[in-house]
């Protein structure tokens, strides 16, 4: 066949795909959902994936006024990260066999790391359980306030991560390296390794890439308008008649800016609003933490911004609103706004397993038309194809491996961020202080 792979070839790229594999540590701790390509193909690459549900019970026998209808949250999943790493070789430069392999070492490391990436941003994006710490003594007690903010809200105790900077991750290394003990274990390995592992029921992973979060400018926020809470809904009916399903991760609230200016990413709370177990509807004592997910109009003054959780105070008494409802109150008018990303810093995501999930796409490339085409699955699902082409013309062999995938944040209520190095303003306090 023309422009077949070599067995070398071949050889090279099976070793391109076990190193590509390991390389894969972020996404082994993500739920993964496969889906019918043909299926997609035809919704435009979007499949609307469910939020867990979240019952009600009530006392007594007699439950006749309490049969209700269940409403299914659902979030928009997209197949849209397209990665590709294309590169040509000339006939001489293909007399060295170990210019092909060390390309196909870069091709592979930059796709996992693109992979890597992208579940780090949606995590560090999108994540609204926010952990805030100031001082400089580092350690065990910074890891253990998020598993306090998971705790209080009922997030399950079971995979569980934690991703940080290697700065941040090297602090509380550090903890541990300083103790006396140095016996062989976590002490000695810390020393050793900068390595901290399982801490507070979370497995550690260090980053080499994470992005940080800029303080925010903004002061004298407030909200501006009463009665801005949100009544979840499973789907909307547009002025057609059409039945269209509707994203529940994000609402829009008014608020007014004395000065500076509101960005994307801002962290906050609300004053008289506190988070509740998501179970039981108790109160946690700790305000909510909410995230800017984007400006609708207006950046200082009057204006208004998409927020992340939306707020779902049960004040509506609808059977959805009880059953989501996540905070203890709907914010009075005027109430206001404190921001905790003080001070510029890494963003450390932490996250539950089930709320993060890799969606493996797949190309159709054909084979026989010209191009030799090779493919395989890693164990997560994702299709790494290598293609080769040579043009008789300039005796150059273009080759490139792609690979074809999606990232979606299920429940951002089971993710969150770790902020260090933060400054006490002297407002009201963040959680887990």
């Amino acid at each position: 066949m023309a422009n077949d792979f070599s067995k070398e070839e071949r050889v090279a790229f099976e070793q391109l795909l076990e190193g590509f594999q390991d390389s894969l540590v972020l996404s082994r701790n993500v739920s993964v959902y496969r889906t019918d390509q043909t299926m997609m193909e035809r919704a435009s690459d979007v499949i609307w994936r469910p939020m867990p549900y979240i019952s009600e019970s009530f006392d007594g026998m007699d439950q006749t006024a309490n049969f209700r209808d269940y409403v299914q949250l659902s979030v928009p999943a997209k197949i849209g990260f397209s990665k590709s790493v294309p590169f040509v070789l000339d006939a001489k430069e293909l007399r060295d066999a170990l210019q092909e392999g060390r390309l196909g070492d870069a091709a592979k490391q930059k796709l996992a790391s693109d992979i890597n990436v992208a579940i780090m941003n949606v995590a560090s994006q999108q994540g609204t359980l926010v952990v805030r710490r100031t001082g400089t003594d580092y350690g065990f007690d910074d890891v253990a306030s998020c598993e306090a903010a998971m705790n209080e809200v009922g997030v399950p105790s079971y995979d569980r991560y934690l991703a940080l900077s290697t700065r941040d991750y090297n602090k509380l290394a550090r903890d541990l390296a300083n103790r006396q003990n140095l016996t062989s274990g976590k002490t000695m390995t810390a020393y050793e390794r900068a390595m901290v592992g399982m801490i507070a029921s979370f497995d550690t992973y260090k980053l080499d890439y994470a992005i940080r979060l800029a303080a925010a400018t903004a002061a004298g926020v407030t909200i501006n308008g009463a009665n801005q809470y949100y009544v979840p809904v499973a789907t909307r009916t547009d002025s057609t008649g059409e039945r269209s399903n509707v994203d529940n991760r994000y609402q829009v609230i008014n608020v007014t800016v004395t000065s500076g200016t509101i960005k994307v990413g801002d962290c906050f709370t609300i004053a008289g609003v506190n988070s509740v177990h998501y179970i039981t509807k108790g109160d946690t004592g700790q305000p909510k933490t909410f995230r800017v997910t984007r400006i609708v109009s207006g950046g200082g003054g009057t204006g208004a911004i998409e927020i992340s959780p939306p707020i779902i105070s049960g004040q509506g008494g609808s059977a959805a609103e009880k059953s989501y409802k996540n905070v203890t109150a709907t914010p009075a008018n005027g109430a206001p706004i404190t921001f905790l990303n003080t001070a510029s810093a890494y963003i450390n995501p932490f996250w539950q397993k089930d709320a993060l999930e890799l969606l493996p796409g797949r190309y159709a490339v054909p084979s026989g038309s010209g191009a030799a085409v090779m493919r395989a699955s890693t164990d997560q699902g994702i299709e790494v194809v290598m293609q080769k082409f040579y043009d008789i013309n300039t005796m150059k062999t273009k080759f490139r491996v792609d690979v074809l995938f999606g990232v979606v944040n299920k429940q951002p209520e089971m993710t969150g961020i770790l902020l260090l190095d933060q400054v006490d303003t002297g407002g009201p306090r963040s959680p887990l202080f």
